[in-house]
C-alpha cells in the first residue's frame, strides 16, 4: 500500500454489461475516439470499421470498459452538434455489440440527448467532462435511467479551459467541487454509490495543477471511486520536452503506474496493452489477490 493510502473498501459499479470491480486492481478505461480532430489519434477511428478493429485491439489486449466519444475536447476545441456526435458514435456502437463485444462500454459526452441514445444503443455509463453541468438535462436523464456515472472536474470550458487556469489550492478546491456537486445530483436523484469522480487532468490547469493532484490520489480515493486520464496528454510533453503525443508512452506509464499504486481505481489510457501490464505488476506489489484471467 502507498504512503498515506487510506484503505479502501472494495466496491462493484453494476453495469448492463458486467460488473466493475474496485479495491483490486486498478482498471483499465480503454480510449476510443470517433473524431476527426482529438489530440492524439484524431481521425484513426472515425469509420465505424475501423473503430470497431480497433475496440477488438483494446478487449484482447486486456481492457476492462471501452469509452467512446464523438466530440473532441482538447484545449482550444469547439462544442460539437448533438446530432454529429450521435452520428459518429451510435454505428460504432451498436456494431461493437453485434460484433460481440461485451465489456462496459462509456459514451463520452455532455450532451444528454447523445448518452440516451449511446445508452439505447448498447452503451452502459456516462463520462461527462462538465461533470452533468453543461446540459441541464443531464441529471435527470442519469437519475431516470439509473445509469452510473463519470463525474469530471473542469476549470472554464474545453475552449478556454487552457488560457489562465488559477486555484488558491486546486486539491482542495477540486475537493469541494465534487462534494458539491454529488450533493446536487444526489438531489436530483442520483444515487452517490453511482458516481465516479475524475479530477480532469489537463482540463483547465497548469503543470503544477496536474502534478499537485495526481500527489493527491490517495486522498481522492479514499474517498469516491477515482478515474485519472493522464494518457499522452500535454503535461507528459512538459516534464520530458516531448510534443509528440506518440511519444509519451513512458511517461504514461509512469503516471499509470503512480497512480495504480496510489489507489486509483481506473486509468484512462491510449496504450491498453502496455498499461494493463503496468497495473497488474502494481497490483501484485500492493500485495492483493489474483483475479481470475
Amino acid at each position: 500500500m502507498a504512503p498515506g493510502r487510506t484503505p479502501q473498501r472494495a466496491a462493484l459499479l453494476d453495469t448492463n454489461h458486467g460488473p466493475l470491480r474496485f479495491g483490486d486492481r486498478c482498471l483499465i478505461m480503454g480510449v476510443l475516439n470517433v473524431t476527426p480532430d482529438s489530440f492524439s489519434d484524431g481521425g484513426r477511428f472515425l469509420e465505424p470499421a475501423a473503430a470497431v478493429a480497433h475496440a477488438h485491439r483494446m478487449v484482447a489486449e486486456g481492457a476492462d470498459l471501452i469509452d467512446i466519444g464523438g466530440e473532441s475536447t482538447r484545449p482550444g476545441s469547439r462544442p460539437v452538434p448533438a446530432e454529429e456526435q450521435m452520428r459518429r458514435v451510435l454505428p460504432a456502437i451498436e456494431e461493437m455489440r453485434r460484433r460481440g463485444i461485451t465489456l462496459p462500454i462509456s459514451i463520452d459526452t455532455r450532451n444528454a440527448l447523445v448518452a440516451e441514445a449511446a445508452i439505447s444503443a448498447g452503451a452502459d455509463l456516462v463520462n461527462d467532462v462538465s461533470a452533468a453541468r453543461h446540459d441541464p438535462h443531464m441529471p435527470s436523464l442519469l437519475a431516470r435511467l439509473g445509469i452510473p456515472c463519470v463525474l469530471m472536474h473542469m476549470q472554464g470550458t474545453p475552449e478556454t479551459m487552457q488560457k489562465s487556469p488559477s486555484y488558491a489550492d486546486v486539491v482542495e478546491e477540486v475537493l469541494r467541487f465534487f462534494e458539491a456537486r454529488i450533493a446536487a445530483l444526489s438531489a436530483d436523484g442520483v444515487p452517490p454509490d453511482r458516481v465516479v469522480v475524475d479530477p480532469g487532468i489537463g482540463f483547465g490547469k497548469t503543470l503544477e495543477h496536474n502534478l499537485s493532484l495526481l500527489r493527491a490520489v490517495p486522498r481522492f480515493a479514499a474517498r469516491w471511486p477515482l478515474l485519472i486520464g493522464g494518457s499522452r496528454k500535454r503535461f507528459i510533453g512538459e516534464l520530458l520536452n516531448q510534443p509528440d503525443p506518440s511519444g509519451r508512452l513512458m511517461g504514461t506509464a509512469a503516471v499509470t503506474a503512480f497512480c495504480a499504486l496510489a489507489g486509483a481505481d481506473m486509468v484512462r489510457v491510449h496504450d491498453v496493452g502496455e498499461m494493463r501490464q503496468i497495473v497488474e505488476v502494481c497490483r501484485q506489489l500492493r500485495g492483493a489477490s489474483a483475479l481470475p484471467a
